[in-house]
């Protein structure tokens, strides 16, 4: 009987798949935010400069990445910002919000609503009734207003100006307000969506708007769906790499995969998967550079990262927290860390030997880059110490 051996894909072709799936090669480069947000599954949302910096880099010349993500998650609604995996907010296709909710933010919710109820009960005098009153009359006043900032819906709802003792009687006793968490439970459990920001599109000042009602889909129904959808973007990946991405169980995860009928891969670090139609070989793409903001979904796609990121670079590239700098890439491989300085200018510092061509490459999309964003000056809210010497004038 003879044996049956799992096809390997090595480190280049994963490069490969990387370039052309995640719309970085310049022939894959998408003309909209919603063929982005389709192709990466899931934007990085924590910093809002973060999610247009990120359309941008994979954008076609010509087309505008702020009006084209403007309009996809303010207007036509078919991108949504909401909490996701590992409790971080993230930009998903709307399409995907039910499965996203279902699978990952709802249980996440019922903690959330469960630590609040026992943080106020235990620090203040309110109760469970008071909450759901609360909430109630912050649901009707945006039903009236459409959308409304955190300190408009105060200054309608005085309930959301009160605080509470948080850890009464051990170290982290402290005054927290009510208003942030209360909207942050509603927006949890998808009762609440973050709308068009104050300020520019760098603001996280979101104003909220009452969400649209999420179809009801069955919890491993909808962690299938998620994994279906992520490995045929980031695939192939290891088990490790999925919980770490999701958050979830391991048993879970499994599940997930036994659910999408996911094959086995050897990889240089073990065994990873790709959907059952997705053994084909894919090819190397044409050469190219791009300029990713702090926390792209590729540099934060998988928990091993030594296949496009050279381990002895990890101190430049990351702060205490494990979140990833302004990275620049060359045909697949993280080589550097970009910055913007006070009057514009984008630069870089290389942390490999390149060549020529990629110098000039890397070069172009700087430029590219620095035209786009124009007049507004972009600070990562996770910042380096490379990318602080960088951007200082």
């Amino acid at each position: 009987m003879s044996e049956t051996r799992t096809r390997t894909i090595g480190d280049a072709e994963r490069r490969a798949r990387l370039a052309v799936r995640h719309r970085l090669a310049g022939s894959a480069r998408a003309a909209t935010a919603e063929e982005v947000g389709n192709a990466l599954v899931a934007l990085h949302g924590t910093d809002p400069a973060s999610v247009f910096l990120a359309v941008g880099a994979r954008l076609a010349g010509g087309a505008g990445p702020v009006a084209t993500v403007e309009r996809a998650l303010y207007e036509d609604r078919s991108l949504v910002r909401m909490h996701g995996m590992r409790h971080t907010v993230f930009v998903f296709p709307s399409s995907l919000a039910p499965a996203v909710h279902s699978s990952t933010t709802h249980p996440a919710a019922v903690r959330e609503r469960a630590v609040l109820l026992r943080h106020l009960v235990e620090g203040s005098a309110f109760d469970a009734a008071w909450l759901a009153e609360t909430e109630r009359l912050v649901l009707a006043e945006l039903a009236v207003r459409g959308e409304a900032t955190g300190t408009e819906l105060g200054a309608a709802v005085p309930r959301l100006r009160e605080t509470y003792v948080y850890g009464p009687g051990t170290r982290q006793e402290g005054v927290q307000s009510v208003a942030s968490r209360v909207l942050r439970v509603l927006g949890m459990e998808g009762r609440i969506v973050r709308g068009r920001p104050q300020g520019t599109w760098t603001s996280s000042r979101f104003r909220w708007a009452l969400a649209g009602e999420h179809p009801p889909v069955a919890a491993a129904e909808a962690r299938a769906e998620l994994i279906r959808r992520w490995l045929a973007a980031c695939g192939p990946a290891s088990e490790a790499d999925l919980k770490w991405w999701t958050g979830w169980k391991v048993t879970d995860v499994r599940g997930a995969l036994a659910a999408v009928g996911a094959a086995p891969v050897t990889l240089a670090g073990g065994t990873g998967f790709v959907l059952p139609d997705d053994l084909d070989p894919v090819p190397e793409p044409e050469p190219w550079a791009a300029l990713l903001p702090a926390l792209d979904p590729t540099a934060m796609g998988w928990q091993a990262r030594d296949w496009y990121q050279d381990p002895e670079h990890r101190a430049a590239l990351y702060d205490r927290s494990g979140n990833i700098a302004p990275t620049v890439w060359w045909n697949g491989r993280i080589v550097g860390v970009w910055a913007q300085r006070p009057d514009g200018a984008i630069v870089h510092r290389l942390l490999a030997d390149v060549g020529g061509e990629a110098e000039r490459a890397i070069g172009a999309e700087a430029a590219r880059l620095a035209a786009w964003v124009g007049e507004v000056r972009v600070t990562p809210r996770f910042r380096t110490p490379l990318e602080r010497e960088l951007a200082a004038p």
